[in-house]
């Protein structure tokens, strides 16, 4: 770390990189093919022409083909400094492609992992590209409310105690509505049983930047932290950061399965984008972030006010010492004015055009950013009191979120990688219950597996996914979109 600490956050060599090559008056002859957008259809040139400009290759473009000037590299040692790790990688493919290498980096074929259950899906392709054989952890859950809250340490420990041949330990914190585990105390857990503890943060790569927000997985002792840069930060789509630490991992290793995964063509955009946002965060990070948590503040205080309306906090962390909670996922229950999510996301669409991050049958989830100040708050509150033009009776009680406690509920049969490669036949969905899944089926968002593949399909199960299906709920994985079959082992 001695070079890391001494590198200058002022940089940002990626980026450089590109703008120099915007302002040159290159001719390329490589990919990609539209060469600076002059083959592009003219309607698409009178848009985009200047994104068109800057769409060129890593190797080739920003760099020499051979990498000559090693852009790339400076700019992830930047973000392994700013981040507090040992190394750093850009991704171009969202943090599934560094779930996927931290995988296949510390698992075989039936190596056993222990891993939260309110995995994302991503990460249960890991486990069955690796041939692992998940040990799952469930979080808490709050009764009132049906709302997973944090993975408790005893948890973990009882889990390691259980299977001490384990790999790794694998959580998603935060979680999907903000809620981050105590990851000091479950980081000294696993280093006291020699094993990683591999975090999925890919709704906290802000937590680094300000002191009022959890700790981000590298500042709770985590060995390695998939963050979506992109999400919460000012990253183009798609663009993430993986940071891992030496010692229980091999960073070579995850080097090559990291090369593995990614695409060979990554975008320089996406690349740059990461570059200047790391700056951008080193720099002014607690600046944005400050400003950023008092509006979010703002948002939720005029949303509770507003009859029917519940605003879920960190009311629910009450007696849970070392779980954090993120004020700026603003997770708003909607069913207490009788509409689902999905019908209030539409109204506020189509009404206010207020576009939320996330809807499922009793509530929507909005995420308020850097990007975000008085005048977006004050549209979105807007929106929410138009909702109130659309009330019908009540219809449905917490039992229905699709982040509650039914997530935790099917009983593992066989390993997901086993039930992916068996043999399988279709059955209609209503003869399916007691039978064991081949296929993950997610609700999407927020992209946590309700049934793994290799689990059991119960009664319960199947006539969620009925009427969430009937009420417009997204469900991803099934090969049949209709939902009426299933596959399952034969």
């Amino acid at each position: 770390m001695g070079e890391a600490e001494a590198l200058d956050q002022r940089e940002a060599p990626f980026w450089d990189g590109l703008l120099a090559y915007i302002g040159s008056d290159a001719q390329p002859f490589s990919t990609p093919g539209h060469k600076r957008g002059r083959g592009a259809p003219a309607d698409a040139r009178a848009i985009f022409q200047a994104l068109f400009d800057a769409d060129i290759p890593h190797g080739g473009g920003v760099d020499t083909t051979q990498r000559s000037f090693d852009y790339l590299r400076r700019a992830e040692r930047l973000a392994a400094a700013a981040h507090g790790g040992d190394d750093a990688r850009f991704l171009v493919n969202g943090s599934t492609t560094g779930n996927l290498a931290l995988l296949l980096t510390t698992c075989g074929d039936g190596d056993e992992v222990i891993v939260s259950r309110m995995l994302h899906k991503s990460v249960l392709a890991g486990i069955i590209f690796s041939g692992a054989r998940p040990v799952y952890v469930v979080p808490e859950i709050d009764p009132q409310h049906n709302l997973p809250l944090d993975v408790p340490p005893q948890a973990v420990a009882a889990a390691l105690e259980a299977h001490p041949q384990a790999r790794a330990v694998v959580l998603v914190s935060p979680s999907y509505v903000g809620i981050s585990s105590n990851l000091p105390e479950i980081a000294a857990l696993c280093h006291a049983a020699g094993v990683p503890l591999l975090v999925d943060e890919a709704w906290g790569p802000h937590f680094r930047f300000h002191p009022a927000l959890p700790p981000s997985a590298m500042q709770a002792g985590a060995d390695a932290g998939v963050s979506s840069t992109h999400k919460m930060l000012s990253a183009l789509t798609q663009g993430s950061t993986l940071v891992a630490r030496r010692g229980l991992l091999d960073l070579e290793r995850l080097g090559t399965m990291v090369d593995m995964v990614q695409t060979t063509s990554p975008s320089a955009l996406i690349f740059a984008s990461l570059d200047a946002s790391r700056r951008q965060m080193a720099l002014h990070g607690e600046e944005l972030l400050t400003h950023t948590l008092a509006v979010a503040a703002r948002l939720r205080d005029a949303l509770q006010e507003i009859d029917g309306l519940q605003v879920l906090g960190d009311t629910l962390l009450a007696g849970r010492p070392g779980v954090g909670w993120d004020p700026t996922r603003v997770f708003v229950d909607v069913h207490q004015l009788g509409l689902t999510g999905h019908e209030a996301e539409a109204v506020l669409r189509s009404e206010h055009g207020v576009y939320v991050e996330m809807s499922d049958l009793l509530g929507v989830e909005l995420l308020v950013t850097i990007g975000d100040d008085e005048a977006t708050i004050e549209r979105a509150v807007r929106g929410f009191r138009g909702l109130l033009r659309h009330r019908k009776p009540v219809r449905r009680s917490a039992a229905m979120r699709s982040t509650g406690s039914l997530l935790f509920s099917a009983e593992q049969a066989i390993s997901p990688r086993e039930a992916h490669q068996a043999r399988w036949e279709t059955v209609a969905i209503g003869a399916a219950a007691g039978r064991i899944s081949t296929e993950a089926l997610t609700p999407y968002p927020p992209g946590i597996p309700l049934v793994a593949p290799g689990e059991r399909l119960s009664r319960a199960i199947i006539e969620y996914l009925h009427e969430g299906v009937a009420e417009g709920m997204h469900i991803t994985g099934p090969s049949d979109p209709t939902l009426e079959t299933l596959r399952v082992v034969a």
